[in-house]
């Protein structure tokens, strides 16, 4: 092992993003035992040092792998088209659109039903873009249109996160009321 391998090199996977989650599992927990620091309590400072960057750096692949937005983001980066999220903010109008038209769903939703619609909407596309992502990664490939989604798959995330915090404040809202 290199700590300077990419993290599907270093966790002996195919570099796609379609991933087998219980192949991702058993493989870091493998990893895990071969490089936890509790191994190598009796050799010295030294040792556990190196161990513990290990540890670190097996643990920090298998969140970036285990992620499907991460992942391909990571695969975008190694095949040179870094996402530049912050510095590439261009998107499709129709997205845009699509992004204010959700944003008005959200501000105007005034029930838990209408908030689990549009949460439901939002996890369709989240999984239509995962799937896209997947064939621009995988079958085609297509970096660029990768790029793309991943920064459209972000903004998709944040909004989904402002859904269920609005959900939950519903919730303790209709929960204070009761």
């Amino acid at each position: 092992m290199n700590l300077q391998d990419d993290d599907f090199t270093l966790f002996g996977l195919p570099r796609t993003q379609q991933q087998d989650e219980a192949q991702l599992d058993q493989r870091w927990k493998a990893l895990q035992r071969q490089v936890h620091p509790d191994r190598f309590v009796g050799e010295g400072p030294a040792a556990q040092r190196v161990a513990m960057q290990w540890s670190v750096r097996v643990n920090e692949a298998y969140r970036r792998l285990r992620d499907p937005l991460q992942r391909a983001a990571y695969l975008c980066e190694l095949a040179g088209m870094p996402i530049q999220a912050e510095q590439n903010t261009a998107m499709p109008p129709d997205f845009l659109m699509q992004q204010m038209e959700w944003r008005e769903q959200l501000d105007e939703a005034d029930s838990a039903q209408s908030l689990q619609t549009l949460a439901d909407a939002v996890r369709a596309e989240r999984d239509r873009l995962l799937a896209s992502l997947q064939v621009h990664l995988d079958a085609l490939p297509d970096y660029a249109a990768a790029a793309s989604e991943v920064r459209s798959l972000m903004f998709i995330e944040k909004f989904a996160r402002d859904v269920r915090q609005r959900q939950l404040q519903w919730q303790h809202a209709q929960a204070a009321g009761a």
